[in-house]
């Protein structure tokens, strides 16, 4: 068998049904499904029951350990010769399986992985944070853009290994987040062919509303402090960028309230003219990532909401990053998250 397809799901019944739906059209055939329900109140076995006629799904259900350990409860019941590990929110085009098995036949790779893209049915909310999640003005294109400020580290959402790979680095650490960027530090410190692979993409449904996305890249900010106590020399500058853009905007607004309140206390006008400079480069950024997603998107709505999605980004990022750097490299504290009970939601 080609490709086993592994996927871990907690309280997802609805995005399982809409991935296992793209799965049973794919083009090419040579694949199994293997679902496991991670501790779930809104069990998906029903769903899976559904779709086992049309494709070789299996479905298990065992008690909540995160997203890593799910997926090498999966991986220990695979037969596959490679390991495709989707999350349960993505939905895939018709050729995607095929699309992955000719750049396999290509050139030959270890492990590999695809960008994202928003699909027609999403909310603007939802393709508002898909841009911010994957354009250069954001991420660097770090998640598999056209230009990019660091190499392609593949992701969990949209992941492949090679069977024997996967079980010879022991699969995903205990890490409960940042524990796919863990693993393919580990297939590069390896010696590993890993690649992009441009035309496995997948359309990526991301958190429903700002609130969640917030916690989600807190939790990815904390991540990277962890991740750079394992591996010191993973931290680049690219994963620098969100922190600096977060104190450096934060300061800028500082400033231009304490000089407009002052402007108004002592009837300076040059100092209000100060204060608008202070939050210049903020509206000149804001006006860029709202241009850039309009052009993308056909769609004003969604250039607008790409602002706050942005800034949501960032600033999420941003803080989670500086929170776990206070715990871990002032303070000497262990790995920590903040939103651990919160992680599927």
């Amino acid at each position: 068998m080609k490709f086993s397809v592994l996927v871990p799901v907690f309280n997802r019944p609805n995005e399982l049904r809409e991935l296992l739906e793209s799965l049973s059209s794919q083009s090419f055939s040579d694949f199994e499904v293997v679902v496991v329900d991670d501790g779930s109140t809104l069990r998906c076995e029903d769903v899976c029951a559904a779709f086992s006629d049309k494709m070789a799904l299996r479905y298990f259900y065992k008690e909540n350990s995160g997203p890593g350990q799910t997926r090498n409860y999966a991986a220990e019941r695979a037969e596959g010769e490679y390991f495709l590990i989707l999350d349960s929110d993505v939905i895939l085009p018709q050729d995607y399986l095929k699309n992955t098995a000719r750049e396999l036949d290509r050139e030959y790779a270890d492990a590999f992985g695809g960008p994202d893209r928003a699909h027609d049915s999403f909310t603007d909310l939802q393709k508002a944070i898909s841009y911010s999640m994957t354009s250069f003005f954001t991420t660097g294109g770090i998640r598999g853009g056209d230009k990019k400020m660091d190499k392609f580290y593949p992701r969990s959402f949209n992941l492949g290994v090679k069977a024997d790979v996967f079980r010879a680095l022991d699969g995903f650490s205990s890490m409960r987040f940042g524990e796919d960027i863990d693993f393919s530090i580990r297939v590069f410190k390896g010696g590993y062919a890993c690649r992009l692979f441009p035309d496995s993409w997948v359309w990526h449904k991301r958190r429903t509303d700002l609130k969640k996305f917030f916690k989600q890249v807190y939790n990815s900010g904390m991540a990277r402090i962890n991740l750079y106590k394992k591996y010191p020399e993973s931290l680049k500058l690219v994963h620098l960028l969100p922190a600096v853009f977060t104190a450096g905007s934060l300061l800028c607004i500082l400033c231009a309230v304490l000089l407009a309140v002052l402007s108004f206390a002592l009837s300076l006008p040059s100092l209000a003219c100060l204060s608008a400079i202070c939050v210049a480069p903020i509206l000149l950024y804001s006006l860029l990532v709202m241009v850039d997603s309009m052009v993308k998107n056909s769609s004003l709505k969604i250039g607008l909401l790409s602002v706050p999605a942005a800034f949501t980004q960032l600033w999420g990022y941003g803080l989670g990053f500086f929170h776990a750097w206070w715990l871990r490299c002032v303070r000497g504290k262990g790995e920590t998250n903040a939103f651990s009970k919160t992680f599927y939601k």
